[in-house]
C-alpha cells in the first residue's frame, strides 16, 4: 500500500530577499511564488525585513486590511511591529515586512539562550551578522505569534528558511513551536564561497577541509556556527545543487536531506514579433553605445557577447572571462567584431557627462573618449579588479582591434543614465553569454539566458552547468545551447583558451545554423520552469512534516 504524501496545509517562507531585491535568492523565491500561491491560495506567507521602514516599497502592495485582527493582536500582546500586504510579483502572494530593530537592545541575552540551546557561537560576530539574526529572530516571532492565533495542532505547518542569515529564526521555532515542522536552504555554505573567495583551491581539498577549522581561519566562526547549528537542528535540510551538497557534507558534517533545484518562469520572456522587436532595439542600443564611447563604427553583424552578475571577480569567472577575451584579440580564426560587455555593478560614482552628451548626439565620431572601456565613473578608479586586469593585459580597446571591452559597472535597473534600459530588456540583445564560475551552487544568469534563446558558455563549477550535462546526457556543447567547460582548482589557462575557441568557432556559423543553436537553447531552458521542479519541493514537505510528527510523539 502506498503511503499518503504529506502536504502542507499553510507554509511561511523567510529571507533577507522577501520584497527586498538583492542578489539570486530574491529570483528563486519570486519566480516560485506564482506555482505554489496558485496551489496554496494565500496559504502561503513570506516574511521579510521592513527595511523600507514607512517608505513606498514598490516591491511591496501594503493592505491595511488584510490579516488586521492579528497585526493588531501582534502589535499591542506581543509588540510586534509588521506591515501585511501583497508582494508585487506575479501571483501576489502574501508578504508580512516585520520592524526588528526593537531586538537590538535583546541581542546578548538572545545570542546566549541559542548558544544554551543549540550551541549557537555568535562570540565572534561582526559586519552584518547582528542585523540579520535579528531580523531572523524577529520573522520567528512572527511564525509563533500567527500559528498561536490562527491555527492549531490539526494544521500541517512548514516553516522554511534561506542562508545562514536566517537560520536562529528557525531553532527559535524548532524550540517554541515544535508543531511546525521546519525547512532550512543554504544556497551557497558560507564557508566554501569564503574559501573560494579567499583564493584557496576549494575542490580538490574539499576532502580534507575542516568547516570549523577553516572558519577560525577565515574568521567565519559566527555565520559558519548557525549555519551549521540549522542544519543539524531542522527537520528538513536542503540546498540547491550536487555541487553544493558536496560542500554541505565536508564542511558542515551534514549533507542535504533533499536537493532543490532552482527553477524560473519564463513569464518575462516576450514572444514572437515582441522578442524581435525588442533584440533589435538592444543590439541598436548596445552598438550605439559602444560606437560613441569608442569612436568606431561597429555594425550589425558584430558578435554581442555579455557576462553580468555579483561582482565577484574569480568566483563568478569574471577574471577567466577577460583573459579568454585577451586571447581572442590574437585568434586569426575569429570571423566577426567581437563587442564584449562586463556587466557587474562595481563602486559606482556616476554616469559619464562626456558620454551622456555624445549619445545625445546624431553625429558619427571617429576618435574615442578617455578611458574609453568604462561606461560611469567609479570611486575606486584606480583599484577596481576589472580595469586593473584591462590594464594590466594592456587590454584599451584600439582601432585594429577586432575586440572590443565595455566594463557597465552599474545596475541594469533602467534608470542608470547611461543605458537606461532594464537588464532583462537588454540580455536578449547578446548572440551568446559567457559564465564560467569557479564557485556557484546554482547559476540564474545563464539559465536567463537560454531563456532568452541566447546560447551561453558556463562550467561544470556551477549547479546549473551539471544539471544541463546530466540532461544531455553528455558535457553540453555548442549545438546543445549550453557550452559546459570543464573547470578545476588549477586549469584556469586551460578555461581561457576553450571559452576563446567556443567564440571563435561562433563566429563562424552560418545563421540557420545559430537560429538551430538558439532553439536549442530555448528547448533546454524550458526543462528548468518550476512546473518541473517543484516535485522537490513536495518532497521537502514530505521530510520536514514526517520529521516533526516523530519528534512530536517521541515528547
Amino acid at each position: 500500500m502506498t503511503k499518503r504524501l504529506l502536504i502542507p496545509d499553510y507554509i511561511f517562507e523567510s529571507s533577507w530577499e522577501v520584497c527586498n531585491k538583492v542578489g539570486g535568492i530574491y529570483t528563486v523565491l519570486s519566480t516560485r511564488a506564482k506555482t505554489l500561491q496558485e496551489i496554496f491560495v494565500d496559504k502561503i506567507f513570506f516574511i521579510g525585513p521592513n527595511v523600507w521602514g514607512e517608505k513606498e516599497n514598490p516591491l511591496f502592495l501594503e493592505d491595511k486590511q488584510l490579516l488586521s485582527e492579528w497585526k493588531t493582536h501582534a502589535s499591542n500582546v506581543e509588540q510586534l511591529e509588521v506591515r501585511v500586504g501583497r508582494w508585487n510579483i506575479p501571483g501576489k502572494p502574501i508578504a508580512i515586512l516585520v520592524d526588528f530593530t526593537q531586538y537590538y537592545e535583546q541581542k546578548n541575552d538572545i545570542y546566549t539562550q541559542a548558544w544554551i540551546d543549540f550551541q549557537v557561537d555568535s562570540l565572534h560576530a561582526y559586519g552584518d551578522y547582528d542585523e540579520a539574526s535579528m531580523f531572523s529572530y524577529a520573522a520567528g516571532k512572527v511564525v509563533e505569534s500567527f500559528y498561536r492565533y490562527y491555527l492549531c495542532s490539526k494544521d500541517k505547518v512548514v516553516y522554511q528558511t534561506h542562508e545562514w542569515m536566517t537560520g536562529l529564526g528557525a531553532l527559535y521555532i524548532r524550540k517554541k513551536v515544535p508543531e511546525v515542522a521546519t525547512i532550512f536552504t543554504t544556497h551557497a555554505t558560507s564557508i566554501g564561497r569564503s574559501i573560494a573567495g579567499n583564493n584557496k583551491p576549494l575542490y580538490d581539498y574539499l576532502f580534507a577541509y575542516n568547516g570549523d577549522q577553516m572558519a577560525r581561519e577565515l574568521n567565519m566562526e559566527s555565520k559558519h556556527s548557525i549555519e551549521k547549528q540549522t542544519a543539524h537542528n531542522v527537520d528538513c535540510f536542503t540546498t540547491v545543487s550536487e555541487i553544493t551538497d558536496n560542500e554541505c557534507k565536508e564542511l558542515l558534517d551534514k549533507p542535504a536531506d533533499v536537493v532543490l533545484m532552482n527553477g524560473f518562469e519564463d513569464d518575462f520572456v516576450p514572444k514572437g514579433d515582441d522578442f524581435v522587436v525588442k533584440r533589435r532595439k538592444a543590439r541598436q542600443l548596445m552598438l550605439n553605445l559602444a560606437n560613441k564611447l569608442l569612436g568606431v563604427s561597429l555594425d550589425d553583424d558584430t558578435l554581442i557577447i555579455g557576462t553580468s552578475g555579483r561582482y565577484e571577480f574569480k568566483n563568478k569567472g569574471i577574471d577567466v572571462y577577460i583573459e579568454s577575451l585577451n586571447r581572442l584579440t590574437r585568434d586569426k580564426n575569429l570571423k566577426k567584431n567581437v563587442l564584449a560587455f562586463i556587466s557587474v555593478p562595481g563602486w559606482i560614482g556616476e554616469a559619464r557627462q562626456d558620454l551622456i552628451e555624445r549619445l545625445n548626439s546624431k553625429e558619427s565620431f571617429n576618435t574615442p573618449l578617455d578611458v574609453p572601456y568604462i561606461t560611469h565613473w567609479l570611486h575606486n578608479m584606480s583599484h577596481d579588479q576589472v580595469l586593473d586586469m584591462m590594464k594590466y593585459l594592456n587590454m584599451s580597446n584600439s582601432k585594429d582591434s577586432k575586440v572590443k571591452v565595455i566594463f557597465v559597472p552599474c545596475y541594469l535597473d533602467g534608470n542608470d543614465g547611461i543605458v537606461n534600459m532594464p537588464y532583462y530588456d537588454i540580455v536578449l540583445g547578446n548572440d551568446l553569454s559567457v559564465y564560467p564560475s569557479y564557485y556557484e551552487p546554482w547559476g540564474y544568469t545563464p539559465l536567463e539566458s537560454i531563456a532568452f534563446r541566447v546560447p551561453t558558455i558556463t562550467s561544470d563549477l556551477a549547479g546549473f552547468g551539471l544539471w544541463v550535462n546530466s540532461v544531455v546526457g553528455h558535457n553540453g556543447e555548442l549545438e546543445d545551447g549550453v557550452k559546459v567547460v570543464h573547470r578545476t582548482d588549477y586549469n584556469y589557462s586551460e578555461v581561457a583558451d576553450v571559452i576563446k575557441d567556443t567564440i571563435s568557432e561562433f563566429s563562424t556559423f552560418e545563421k540557420t545554423k545559430i537560429d538551430e543553436i538558439c532553439e536549442k537553447a530555448a528547448l533546454l531552458a524550458e526543462k528548468a520552469l518550476w512546473k518541473h521542479f517543484i516535485k522537490y519541493y513536495y518532497e521537502a514537505y514530505e521530510f520536514a512534516l514526517r520529521n516533526a510528527s516523530v519528534r512530536i510523539e517521541k515528547n
